[in-house]
C-alpha cells in the first residue's frame, strides 16, 4: 500500500468568509465539479507549513497571514493501494485569489452556514464541516 500526505487549509478573509475552490475537469476527471478547499500532496523533506503555503502560492496566489492551526486529521482510503492522511489546518489571508486554472475553474468566498448548506463540496472537507469543526 502507497502511503501519501497531504494539507489542506481553509482560508478565511477579513470579513470572516471562506474560500472554496471549484475542481477543474482536466485535472480531476470524474471528480472535477465539486468545491474544495486548498491543498495537495507534500514534496517529501520539506515541513508540513512550507506545503501548505506552497500550495496556497500555487492555486490561489494568495499568501497566509497568520499562523495556521492544526484541526483535523483524516484517513482516506480511496482503495487498496493507496492510503492518503491528509491533516487540515484553518489561516487567515488577504487578497483576492488569483486561480490556477488547470486545478480550478473558479473560486467563491462564503460565510459558515453557506458551507453548511453546499451540497458539491468535496466529501472530506464536508465531513468536516458536518462535526462544525471548523465553526470560530
Amino acid at each position: 500500500m502507497n502511503l501519501q500526505v497531504g494539507v489542506k487549509v481553509l482560508l478565511k478573509n477579513n470579513e470572516g468568509r471562506f474560500l472554496i475552490l471549484k475542481r477543474s475537469e482536466e485535472k480531476y476527471g470524474k471528480l472535477s465539479g465539486c468545491w474544495d478547499i486548498v491543498g495537495g500532496r507534500i514534496d517529501p523533506g520539506t515541513s508540513l507549513l512550507e506545503n501548505l503555503e506552497r500550495e496556497v502560492a500555487e492555486e490561489t496566489g494568495l499568501t497566509l497571514t497568520s499562523t495556521p492551526l492544526l484541526i483535523a486529521a483524516q484517513d482516506i482510503m480511496p482503495d487498496q493501494e493507496r492510503h492518503i492522511v491528509r491533516l487540515t489546518y484553518m489561516a487567515a489571508t488577504s487578497g483576492t485569489p488569483r486561480l490556477d486554472m488547470v486545478e480550478h475553474t473558479e473560486y467563491r468566498w462564503v460565510s459558515f452556514a453557506e458551507l453548511q448548506q453546499e451540497t458539491e463540496l468535496d466529501s472530506y472537507v464536508g465531513e468536516l464541516i458536518e462535526k462544525e469543526i471548523f465553526k470560530g
